[in-house]
């Protein structure tokens, strides 16, 4: 569906934006006003006034349409290309019909909020044809809640591990799990993060550590035999305290590498949707401008 948004009905919507941004270009290089330059007060200026606004209010009726699957009145896909690409049409449009005159006032209020909505649909264009595939990728062919629950089995293994080996290392695992932040409110959606490689950190530093003690113990205690026989009995519970220390890293691990790719699951899904949080309040901005510009041409112009 994201690649063929462009390409619907071979390029059926590109050609008629095409031909009407030519058309008004054409048109407006053949209009000569009479006594001023070119503006929205001329007959072509009100004409390509009139398109732009009509184009206006048509294309916001996409965000109730899209939402109206079971209407016969074409397809979601065929509406969201008329909506990129007579969106598009509408900055020539809209220069023409002003003659490229700009103040600050009603009308360039509604010009520069059209221009808003405009750019900042090119970035949902652009998020809908792009992150599909990367999250695809990211995912390697496992869903979110999938990675979610291993993630909660990661850490419940990893707290048992935890207190088989040290007291201060179950605290880093805790305090790591508790540090990992996925999902949540748009901001901490975008900031996902885990916090395992700290507590990696912490871990690695212990097991060498331990590596350097046992060492140390080796050659201090291997003297007589008596010291022998008391470390073998105590090296047992080092070893078994090395090896969980082991198993910890690498759970600890995996998780870090899962979690990181939940991370920017997390994060594509919410860059596919903040734009909208620009996107739909300037359409609402740019319907109250355009009206308050219509009035104020017709009425007290």
């Amino acid at each position: 569906m994201h690649a063929s948004l462009l390409t619907h009905g071979s390029y059926r919507y590109f050609w008629i934006a095409l031909v009407l941004a030519l058309a008004s270009l054409v048109a407006y290089l053949w209009h000569t006003p009479e006594g001023a330059p070119p503006n929205g007060g001329t007959w072509l200026g009100y004409t390509l006034g009139t398109i732009g606004a009509l184009l206006i209010f048509w294309l916001t009726w996409f965000g109730v349409r899209k939402r109206r699957y079971g209407s016969g009145s074409g397809t979601a896909v065929g509406w969201l290309s008329a909506h990129v690409y007579l969106g598009t049409s509408l900055i020539l449009i809209a220069f023409l019909h002003s003659g490229f005159q700009v103040g600050w006032n009603v009308h360039t209020l509604a010009l520069v909020l059209m221009l808003g909505v405009i750019f900042s649909g090119f970035f949902g264009v652009y998020a809908y044809l792009r992150y599909p595939t990367m999250m695809t990728r990211n995912r390697e062919n496992a869903t979110r809640n999938a990675m979610l629950d291993e993630i909660v089995e990661l850490d419940q293994n990893a707290l048992t591990l935890a207190d088989a080996v040290d007291p201060k290392i179950h605290s880093v695992v805790l305090r790591s799990i508790e540090r990992t932040r996925l999902g949540g409110g748009v901001w901490m959606q975008l900031t996902a993060r885990d916090d395992s490689e700290a507590a990696l950190s912490s871990l690695r530093a212990a097991a060498t550590a331990r590596d350097k003690e046992l060492k140390k113990k080796n050659r201090a205690e291997s003297k007589t035999m008596f010291a022998m026989v008391d470390f073998l009995s105590s090296e047992t519970s080092t070893d078994k305290q090395a090896e969980a220390l082991r198993k910890l890293i690498d759970l600890l691990t995996r998780k870090k590498a899962l979690a990181g790719r939940v991370a920017k699951d997390i994060q594509l899904q919410a860059l596919m949707e903040i734009w909208l949080y620009v996107h739909v309040p300037l359409s609402i901005g740019l319907l109250a401008a355009l009206v308050a510009h219509i009035v104020s041409v017709f009425f007290y112009w």
